[in-house]
C-alpha cells in the first residue's frame, strides 16, 4: 500500500514549535506522494525563509496526530475477500489511534486463525473501503 505524505506547519507562537500563534492554525497540505510533500515543502519554506517563527514539515499519514484508524472486515464467502459471507455484514471497529488499532487488529486475528474467510485490515477511512467493497460485490 503506497503512504500519503502531509505538509504540516505554519506560523508558531516561539521557537519550540508546540503551539501554534494566537488566532492562527496549523496548516496541512496533501496528501501528496513523498517526493512531492518534499518539493512542495521545499516551496512554502523558500517563501517563509525570513520568518523564524515559521515551520513546515512532512509527517507520513501513520504520523499524523489527528489519524484515526479504523479495523474492518469479517466473514467473508470465499478467499477472493470481495463479498460477506451469508447473513454477515462489514464489520467496522474504532477509532483507534495506530497502536491501540494494531492492537485490537492483533486480538481479532488472534481469535480467527484458524478460519481461511476471515479477514480483517487497518484502514484509516473505513466508508471509502466499505464502498470498494460494495462495488467489488456487484
Amino acid at each position: 500500500m503506497k503512504k500519503s505524505y502531509y505538509v504540516i506547519g505554519g506560523e508558531y507562537a516561539d521557537t519550540s514549535f508546540t503551539k501554534p500563534a494566537p488566532g492562527t492554525e496549523l496548516e496541512k497540505h496533501g496528501p501528496f506522494t513523498e517526493l512531492e510533500a518534499h518539493n512542495f515543502w521545499r516551496s512554502i519554506t523558500g517563501q517563509t525563509v525570513d520568518n523564524a517563527m515559521v515551520r513546515y514539515v512532512v509527517k507520513n499519514e501513520d504520523e499524523l496526530p489527528d489519524q484515526q484508524f479504523y479495523v474492518v472486515g469479517g466473514e467473508y464467502k470465499d478467499t477472493s475477500f470481495t463479498e460477506m459471507a451469508p447473513g454477515r455484514e462489514f464489520e467496522v471497529y474504532g477509532p483507534f489511534q495506530k497502536q491501540q488499532a494494531l492492537d485490537f487488529w492483533r486480538g481479532l486475528t488472534s481469535q480467527t486463525i484458524d478460519s481461511a474467510t476471515h479477514r480483517y485490515d487497518i484502514v484509516t477511512n473505513p466508508e471509502r473501503t466499505r464502498e470498494k467493497k460494495a462495488q467489488e460485490a456487484s
